[in-house]
């Protein structure tokens, strides 16, 4: 994880047309969503065989905390355990603390990596795997989700920043918000009407209303508990005051 991590982001301080080296000093952030530690556990490392680097190479602070290390960036750096919702939360905090100038510049995502058996036995005895191998999201043939892996990045700047630096602009977050369920009908079970609410904060956020969307890309586990709840929570917001002419179109890749 620490190595797709380092090298992803050198790919995106060069796709952004930046040079590494020159960022040694700046007030750039690093929010990186981590929340596997399968390699310790792979290791069958016994107390004999510890060194200096057992720790540094697998905690998940180190292993963000190397990439302003790395990179000399003096912004804050965390690491973030949401579970499924890491990438997403590290975003979200990654713009909280530009707007709250505590950087400059942010880096902003998330990495996985499948290293052990132990998940898949773990989330099949759960019920919570798919025995096909395939996320039917919101379809009647849902069984489960499938587990995945890899590493994506986003370089995040203030909008007035990156037209004054003549950046690329590929989007533009207008709000974002976070919340917790709190008690719910069980603990690995979605929240309704907390879904609503934090749908309903973060278009607030932005100054939107419901009926101007048009897509919305969900997380999409593909399970007969959470899909149905997820689809009602999206309806009830982005369904107020919205034509039957103009539906909203949802998707889960």
């Amino acid at each position: 994880q620490e190595r797709l991590l380092l090298e992803s982001t050198w790919e995106l301080f060069e796709r952004a047309g930046m040079v590494p080296e020159d960022l040694a000093g700046s007030e750039t952030g690093v929010y990186i969503g981590i929340s596997g530690n399968e390699y310790l556990g792979l290791s069958g490392m016994d107390l004999h065989e510890a060194d200096a680097y057992s720790i540094l190479g697998t905690t998940h602070s180190a292993v963000v905390g190397r990439l302003s290390y790395w990179l000399g960036l003096e912004g804050p750096n965390m690491p973030i355990d949401t579970a499924c919702s890491s990438s997403l939360v590290s975003l979200h905090l990654a713009c909280q603390g530009l707007r709250q100038g505590e950087c400059s510049m942010a880096v902003a995502g998330g990495v996985n990596l499948l290293l052990s058996p132990y998940g898949y036995v773990y989330f099949s005895r759960l019920k919570a795997m798919s025995p096909t191998g395939r996320c039917h999201t919101f379809s009647k043939d849902a069984d489960g989700y499938v587990r995945a892996e890899g590493c994506g990045l986003l370089l995040l700047k203030r909008l007035s920043d990156a037209e004054r630096d003549g950046d690329t602009i590929l989007g533009l977050v207008r709000g974002s918000a976070v919340n917790q369920d709190g008690q719910s009908n069980g603990f690995t079970a979605p929240n309704g009407p907390a879904q609503q609410a934090v749908i309903r904060r973060a278009l607030a956020m932005a100054s939107l209303d419901g009926s101007s969307i048009d897509y919305v890309e969900c997380h999409g586990t593909g399970t007969s508990l959470g899909d149905p709840i997820e689809v009602q929570a999206l309806a009830a917001v982005y369904g107020e005051g919205r034509e039957e002419s103009r539906p909203v179109t949802v998707g889960s890749i």
